[in-house]
């Protein structure tokens, strides 16, 4: 399990990283998603958090977890994050995120049966389908073909939740490690597609909350789809009931 939590975080403009943000429930981008990966997949869970921008304020936050460090944080975008964060995981699958996607413990239950065959995925919402964000398009038989901001005819969007099975794992490292410096670890997916024949299957998340924080307007609309769902889930009583 990776992490991806090395970038500066520009565009929200916070002098802290961005995994660190405080949500209105209280607790951090990070602690949401540890706290969420704990209760669907065990107390046990073993992540890797790959660090960069002001390292040490996300390994005091979370001193628990495995760290992995990008020393080129600043000039080097995710593809070469979560090269550094597989080559430190264990035998076996990887399921990896984006250190700020804000999400529910729904989406993680409902890719469980995914992660438990052992099936390399990509999460997506079919509900939107924004210019600035990564979009998917599918070949004949169902699987990922395009992924990336600039494809054309996108179906939806990634969430930033991905899982790369034990099968297809070296692979796409050497994929991660061969495409540029600036890429998003979406190329390296893209030219293991295309050169390997790797597929990732499509899990439409979108009826449960998932959020990738770039912008405050994002924040925002995190914490009022968080807002909702704990209004829905726990419904104020009037005095009268």
């Amino acid at each position: 399990m990776v992490v991806l939590a090395a970038g500066m975080g520009t565009r929200l403009g916070r002098p802290l990283p961005k995994p660190l943000t405080p949500l209105l429930d209280g607790r951090s981008i990070l602690h949401r998603q540890l706290d969420t990966l704990e209760q669907v997949l065990g107390p046990g869970v073993d992540v890797t958090a790959v660090v960069g921008f002001q390292c040490e304020l996300l390994m005091q936050a979370a001193p628990d977890l495995r760290f992995a460090y990008n020393p080129h944080f600043a000039r080097t975008n995710t593809s070469k994050s979560l090269l550094r964060g597989l080559r430190t995981t264990r035998e076996g699958g990887a399921l990896w995120l984006n250190g700020d996607v804000v999400f529910d413990a729904g989406v993680l239950e409902s890719v469980l049966p995914a992660i438990l065959a052992d099936e390399s995925f990509v999460c997506v919402d079919t509900s939107t389908v924004a210019d600035e964000e990564v979009k998917y398009t599918l070949d004949a038989d169902g699987f990922i073909a395009g992924l990336s901001k600039t494809v054309t005819g996108g179906l939806g969007e990634a969430v930033g939740i991905n899982y790369v099975s034990s099968a297809d794992k070296a692979t796409l490292v050497e994929h991660l490690d061969a495409v540029g410096d600036q890429d998003y670890f979406e190329r390296g997916m893209e030219t293991a597609i295309a050169e390997a024949g790797l597929r990732f299957r499509p899990l439409d998340i979108s009826r449960h909350t998932a959020v990738e924080v770039d912008f405050e307007a994002d924040l925002d609309r995190a914490n009022a789809l968080l807002s909702s769902a704990r209004l829905h889930l726990h419904p104020v009583l009037s005095s009268s009931d």
